[in-house]
């Protein structure tokens, strides 16, 4: 069986989110397939343009079973077209809102407007003066846009006072006016989860060429092997937080969590020396829910017993990679994990035992749905 991946390749933009959904299906086949059956993904890159998107989806939906496991900025193009084809599974972590919401689209990682209460009590908690003076840099997208829309909506919810929200420019590289401007403001907790590692590394390099030192806030797509070293070591980072809805999948969390091995040895089998980072684990994600739904398609599966199957997944884990989601039900996780950076490695505090019953995630606080 075939499965379709478009992604965004050009310049290595999002080069994990295939290489994840191909480390996936190795394993699957490494285990004799799902009922007989060997998946093979076909990937396709649009070049950060919505013409190819939209032309590759077109593709797929002709020659493949469903689409798995793709990334792109450009998403709505290939949304587009499979508004027209419903009844094709689409098991990938869309942007687009109008794909998101579409009857054949699920999710490992499902993105709806909110954000997550937990993490933001838990600061709110530990620094209460701090939330009085918050800042936050927003990528200059209408997918990061929204999604700080939601993450402003729940911190004011839980009393947070924001003076600084800046958008920057996928071009950007120096930071050091938007620093200087932050702490002229007062900002005494600055939160970077929403940036890619290149711009966060970039933002603590200004941190410390400014000499200014507020809590600062990590998240899921900060977290990088590359991360440290890109913003000068150790001695640059040391006490920057980490909050996310993932285990600690670049290799932190190995010994407690199998699935973290599973992943990172067949990443490295369908692609020696690459670097994992969030978009790969999105692939991998992908093609563990499309395969979940394909096994109990049966035998003979077909476009219309998956999307059944993919119907009756209520509660995805990726084996504890993930905090609990139901792709059916289109609910993201309200679960978390905090962590810190300590000489240079990352290391996981205030969370319950893996062996307990959140499997190490704390989940004390719900999901903040905005316009819900």
């Amino acid at each position: 069986m075939t499965v379709g991946n478009v992604s965004t390749l050009t310049l290595g933009l999002f080069k994990g989110a295939a290489i994840g959904t191909e480390a996936y299906a190795a394993y699957v086949n490494s285990r004799g397939g799902v009922n007989g059956r060997r998946i093979l993904v076909d990937s396709y890159d649009d070049g950060f343009a919505g013409a190819p998107n939209k032309e590759y989806t077109e593709e797929t939906i002709q020659k493949d079973a469903a689409l798995v496991g793709g990334f792109s900025l450009q998403d709505s193009f290939g949304g587009a077209v499979l508004t027209s084809n419903p009844q094709v599974p689409n098991v990938t972590v869309s942007l687009d809102p109008s794909t998101i919401n579409q009857p054949n689209s699920f999710s490992p990682v499902p993105a709806v407007n909110g954000w997550s209460l937990g993490p933001l009590a838990y600061f709110k908690g530990k620094f209460p003066a701090a939330v009085t003076r918050t800042g936050e840099l927003v990528a200059d997208q209408p997918s990061a846009i929204d999604k700080w829309d939601g993450q402003r909506a729940a911190m004011e919810h839980l009393g947070y006072h924001i003076v600084y929200d800046q958008k920057f420019d996928i071009t950007q590289t120096d930071f050091n006016q938007n620093i200087i401007a932050m702490r002229d403001a007062g900002v005494k907790i600055l939160f970077i989860e929403q940036m890619p590692q290149n711009y966060a590394a970039a933002v603590v390099k200004a941190l410390n060429q400014q000499d200014f030192h507020p809590v600062l806030v990590l998240g899921n797509s900060t977290y990088s092997e590359e991360l440290v070293p890109d913003a000068g070591g150790a001695a640059a980072i040391d006490g920057a937080y980490l909050e996310q809805s993932f285990a600690l999948y670049l290799g932190e969390d190995s010994a407690s969590i199998p699935a973290v091995n599973t992943f990172l040895t067949w990443v490295q089998k369908v692609s020696p020396g690459f670097k994992p980072d969030l978009f790969t684990l999105f692939g991998w994600l992908s093609g563990e829910l499309f395969t979940e739904a394909l096994q109990s398609a049966g035998r003979n599966p077909s476009r219309g017993s998956v999307l059944k199957a993919l119907r009756g997944i209520t509660t995805f884990t990726g084996g504890i990679l993930s905090g609990p989601v139901d792709p059916a039900g289109r609910k993201p996780s309200g679960c978390y994990i905090i962590a810190r950076v300590a000489d240079g490695r990352i290391h996981r505090i205030d969370d319950p035992p893996v062996i307990g019953p959140t499997h190490g995630y704390r989940c004390d606080l719900p999901f903040f749905y905005l316009n819900r």
